[in-house]
């Protein structure tokens, strides 16, 4: 999928994404050290903002360390659902960033806050086998793979990882909810991500193609999404939240959700999602403006 195609799927989605709230004035800087002393709390998106892919995006290690080390309190919001929170914190320490296990906000950790308070039910889970179950016990899960007979038995559907993910497995699902109409939680709301080599397709492109198919609304858990929003500020605690910017490189996942939690927004256009893209034209064609925008982070 090119940058083009990308933007323009997650066009075509916004009726079932947090509308925009507002505008901000897409303020010019060149990185997060020249708004260091405006905020306290920094929100940091993963993809493209702190790595592409499996390398971390240069000089960030060193400039989130002098963030921390002049007391900012640093969290990671991720959609990276398909990782259990292991997995993630290892990644990032081979990165190099040195994270809090608590600072690390996964829309996996907020579908799972979730699904501890609602009714017990067999799940069919779209997930990587390999990466084990870890994170999930306790949930009655059944992996989803090339048995129908899987699809009729299970009560819901979570979508955590498309790493595995085929056509196949999509026609399934969705033969399955039109026979049968279930709940779809998707703990993953991307279309893409960016890699080192283009766009990975993530569990929301899926999740948006059944809810066409089917006519059934998934519950999405993740940016833009409130949810994850409201998981990170009760591990923050008590905070002002004008001192508090959500820094990423998508407009309708980051900017919008930093909208929809009442915060400022600092876009990355110089690596990720818009990366050697006209990322102006996107903001005007989109009506998502970040208050700040950042050349790198």
């Amino acid at each position: 999928m090119t940058p083009a195609e990308a933007f323009a799927a997650y066009e075509a989605v916004r009726h079932r994404l947090p509308p925009a709230r507002g505008g901000g004035v897409a303020e010019p800087v060149q990185t997060l050290e020249d708004i260091a002393d405006r905020f306290d709390v920094f929100l940091l998106d993963a993809f493209g903002v702190l790595n592409i892919g499996e390398a971390a995006i240069p000089g960030v290690v060193e400039r989130i360390a002098g963030l921390q080390a002049r007391g900012k309190r640093c969290l990671v919001v991720t959609n990276a659902a398909g990782y259990p929170h292991a997995m993630l914190m290892a990644r990032y320490a081979r990165l190099g960033y040195a994270f809090d296990p608590a600072d690390v906000i996964s829309s996996r950790a907020t579908l799972l806050a979730a699904l501890r308070d609602a009714p017990a039910r067999r799940w069919g889970l779209m997930a990587t086998e390999r990466f084990g179950t870890e994170d999930l016990e306790g949930i009655d899960i059944t992996f989803l793979a090339e048995d129908p007979d899987a699809y009729d038995r299970v009560e819901g559907f979570l979508m955590l990882g498309s790493a595995a993910w085929t056509e196949p497995r999509q026609a399934l699902l969705e033969d399955a909810l039109r026979a049968r109409p279930r709940p779809v939680h998707v703990g993953n709301p991307d279309i893409v991500a960016p890699r080192e080599t283009g766009f990975s397709i993530e569990p929301g492109y899926f999740a948006h193609r059944l809810a066409n198919a089917t006519g059934i609304t998934p519950l999405f858990f993740g940016k833009p999404f409130a949810n994850i929003y409201d998981l990170a500020f009760a591990r923050l605690g008590p905070v002002d939240r004008s001192r508090v910017v959500m820094v990423g490189d998508s407009l309708h996942t980051d900017v919008l959700g930093a909208q929809t939690a009442g915060i400022a927004s600092a876009l990355v256009t110089g690596h990720g999602f818009f990366d050697g893209t006209d990322a102006r034209a996107a903001m005007q064609a989109a009506g998502i403006f970040p208050d700040i925008w950042l050349d790198r982070p």
